[in-house]
């Protein structure tokens, strides 16, 4: 899922570096290569049988080209055209590549990738932490620094009382590193099952009993609380990659807002979108949802402003990069507060 990170002006030349990134869903000789992807990249390869991998990757190709309308479809008959689709969009590669993982974790020990990789997931924990600590204290950030930099006297246990969630966690490595940072009310959620099998074995493994893991789909969630603090690391990039990306990222962003308590943060991870265009969908969203209010009668302030999100920070040092005489992060890291 790895991207080049531009400027949204400069939105020509982020497309070509998106279309060149992504994983065609047509061609034969794509096909070829989307079988290929579907051993993740580790240092230990894939256990998955070629023919087999061959075979999964045909059948979801050929379910994303001749797929059949659902309820997450849009009322095109064809993907925008504009839209980059990739296997990593679909349920079935992380079926199988978490399985994949899991059975290189039971032969070897091996705890499977790391998205972004294992500095990026550091850096996003400490700056995490610092934020809550700072909307604990009322004071809202204007920049947060990924350092340690805990206020004076104020306790590591004041982190216990967030309750957080990972949405899409994967291996769960993101949850077991916030637990380092002092928060220990821990949940992670993933559509799929060997992946939850996975971070429930590493949990345990690493000496961390305390995080919980639950199969859940975040765009058809049966979470029935609210958390303080909710997590992405990489989901709303796999959501996006779906051919009805676009439906489906809606879809999210109304999950999300009935997850998130009020007064509490989501903190966003993405390779595919830059922190303005982060900022840029969450601004829409909150626009749908007073429209929505407005048509049902709803109230509002005068300046019609109810957002239901509002950009608090975002990470500032990830490394960045000169491209076409932009500069740009292949990572970023956005936080909002929910209303």
């Amino acid at each position: 899922m790895a991207g080049i990170r531009l400027p949204p002006e400069d939105s020509d030349i982020s497309q070509a570096a998106r279309q060149v990134a992504a994983i065609d869903l047509i061609s034969d000789d794509d096909r070829s290569i989307a079988a290929d992807s579907w051993s993740i990249k580790s240092d230990y390869g894939s256990t998955l049988d070629d023919e087999q991998r061959q075979a999964d990757a045909a059948e979801a190709l050929s379910s994303a080209a001749y797929r059949a309308a659902s309820d997450y479809s849009s009322d095109k008959e064809e993907p925008d055209a504009e839209a980059v689709s990739s296997m990593l969009g679909f349920q079935s590669y992380w079926d199988a590549a978490y399985a994949d993982e899991l059975a290189n974790f039971r032969e070897h020990g091996h705890a499977g990738e790391v998205w972004f990789g294992p500095d990026v997931m550091e850096n996003m924990a400490t700056w995490t932490k610092n934020v809550c600590l700072e909307i604990s204290q009322r004071n809202f950030p204007n920049h947060v620094d990924s350092t340690n930099c805990l206020p004076a006297g104020q306790p590591e246990k004041d982190l216990s009382g967030w309750s957080i969630l990972d949405v899409g966690t994967g291996n769960g490595l993101l949850l077991q590193e916030l637990s380092k940072q002092g928060f220990s009310d821990l949940t992670g959620t993933d559509y799929s099952e060997a992946a939850v099998d996975l971070a429930r074995n590493l949990a345990q493994r690493d000496g961390f009993p305390n995080i919980k893991f639950l199969v859940d789909d975040i765009l058809d969630t049966k979470l029935d609380r609210k958390f303080q603090l909710v997590t992405d690391k990489g989901t709303l990039d796999a959501i996006g990659l779906h051919p009805d990306g676009p439906i489906k990222r809606i879809m999210y962003w109304d999950s999300i807002s009935g997850l998130v308590a009020s007064g509490g943060l989501v903190v966003i991870t993405s390779c595919n979108n830059t922190k303005d265009e982060l900022i840029q969908e969450v601004e829409a969203y909150n626009q749908r949802r007073n429209d929505g209010s407005r048509e049902a009668g709803g109230n509002q302030d005068a300046a019609g402003r109810d957002a239901v999100f509002e950009y608090v920070d975002h990470i500032r040092t990830y490394p960045t990069f000169m491209f076409g005489g932009s500069v740009g992060s292949r990572v970023a890291t956005v936080a909002f507060l929910r209303k």
